[in-house]
């Protein structure tokens, strides 16, 4: 009963997403929406990936699919992400955990 609220491993796993998306297409490149479109997508995809192996070795209920947006999204809003570039990305995501 009590692991259903255990939610540090998609908690950290959101921050590690968060992280790898920030190596891959810092602030500056992020805000530069037409200009970074082709790497926007690659780095999309290869996080889709990241998201497919993680889903398979880890069963998520709802509430631990909200930590982990939580800590995705405003990781990367305290890191100086636009926030409409954060919305989008994050919106992605969570399609892709909720599969």
């Amino acid at each position: 009963m009590f692991n259903w609220f255990n939610a540090k491993t998609a908690k950290d796993f959101g921050l590690h997403l968060a992280e790898f998306f920030i190596a891959e297409m810092p602030t500056e490149m992020a805000a530069r929406k037409d200009k970074t479109l082709k790497k926007r997508i690659k780095v999309i995809q290869k996080m889709e990936a990241k998201i497919k192996d993680f889903r398979q070795e880890h069963s998520l209920n709802i509430y631990k699919k909200a930590q982990f947006g939580n800590a995705f999204k405003w990781h990367l809003l305290e890191q100086g992400f636009d926030k409409e570039v954060v919305e989008e990305v994050t919106s992605i995501v969570m399609q892709e955990i909720a599969k």
